[in-house]
């Protein structure tokens, strides 16, 4: 008896909408200006850490996507690197849980100079889901690091994640 009931739940449809494809055009366009406010403020292209600071995921997973084929955006010079000492942005995202205070703490103290910190998800601004948790720095991420930009949602798009480093960058090379 466990067979057919497999058989029918594998081949059921997948009960989801498939997310639509970002338009290329956008993402196109979206990629060309970081790269070119990267090489104005940096001379080079921008290197990102991402950081997992607690939380469900669902943040990490967005801003991972940058480096899937959809965004593909290595072509375009964001480039997620792997050590602290190699990032220019720390992308952060979860909930700023307190026994990685002092991780992050480390993460920005091996930073080179010019570094930023970018908070991603409602959870690393301090609101969400796990807000007023026992377990949670009050505050979210700017609690623990000194924050330069804030990118909202629950979680946010790639595209999202982008145009606010985009503005991150922007705004610096004024």
């Amino acid at each position: 008896m466990l067979w057919p009931r497999l058989a029918r739940i594998m081949l059921r449809p997948p009960a989801a909408d498939a997310v639509p494809p970002p338009h290329p055009e956008t993402v196109a366009a979206l990629a060309a200006r970081v790269e070119a406010a990267a090489q104005a403020r940096l001379g080079r292209s921008l290197a990102v850490l991402l950081l997992d600071s607690g939380g469900s995921g669902g943040c990490m997973l967005e801003a991972r996507a940058l480096a899937a084929p959809a965004y593909d955006l290595e072509r375009f010079g964001l480039r997620f690197v792997d050590s602290p000492r190699q990032a220019d942005v720390l992308l952060v995202t979860g909930a700023a849980a307190r026994n990685m205070s002092e991780a992050l703490a480390r993460a920005w103290t091996a930073t080179p100079e010019p570094k930023w910190v970018v908070a991603v998800g409602d959870c690393a601004g301090g609101a969400g889901p796990f807000a007023g948790c026992y377990a949670v720095e009050e505050g979210g991420v700017g609690a623990v690091l000194p924050l330069d930009l804030m990118v909202p949602g629950c979680p946010p798009s790639p595209a999202l994640i982008l145009e606010g480093l985009l503005a991150l960058l922007e705004a610096q090379a004024d």
